[in-house]
């Protein structure tokens, strides 16, 4: 079992940058491939940013790419979005994820641990 508190979120005027951080209780973290997905108002769950077990590899949506930055520290146990060029879409609660594949995984269904949400907002 693993327990998920993300924290970081606020709001943002669009352009600038919010650095989110991912905590994980228990001593496997490092068995556990992260994800960061969000949820805007209305919308379905989309998925943002994956990591590797090591953090060797990342993934990311194409709407993302070139500005956000997804690392993870297994001595902390703590799994990071570095978001830069915030936009006012990028209003939603964003979630992170754990899961057990050996590849940076973008399907809701390869997670199996989710956290309850942190909300950012970004202002235009």
């Amino acid at each position: 079992q693993v327990q998920l508190v993300e924290s970081g979120g606020g709001l943002v005027q669009a352009g600038g940058s919010l650095r989110l951080s991912c905590a994980a209780s228990g001593r496997t973290f490092s068995s556990y491939g992260m994800g960061w997905f969000r949820q805007a108002p209305g919308k379905e769950r989309e998925f943002a940013a994956a990591i590797t077990r090591s953090g060797g590899s990342t993934y990311y949506a194409d709407s993302v790419k070139g500005r956000f930055t997804v690392s993870r520290d297994n001595a902390k146990n703590t799994v990071y979005l570095q978001m830069n060029g915030l936009r006012p879409e990028g209003t939603a609660v964003y979630y992170c994820a754990a899961n057990r594949v050996a590849w940076p995984s973008s399907l809701n269904r390869d997670y199996d641990y989710w956290g309850q949400g942190t909300q950012v907002t970004v202002s235009s």
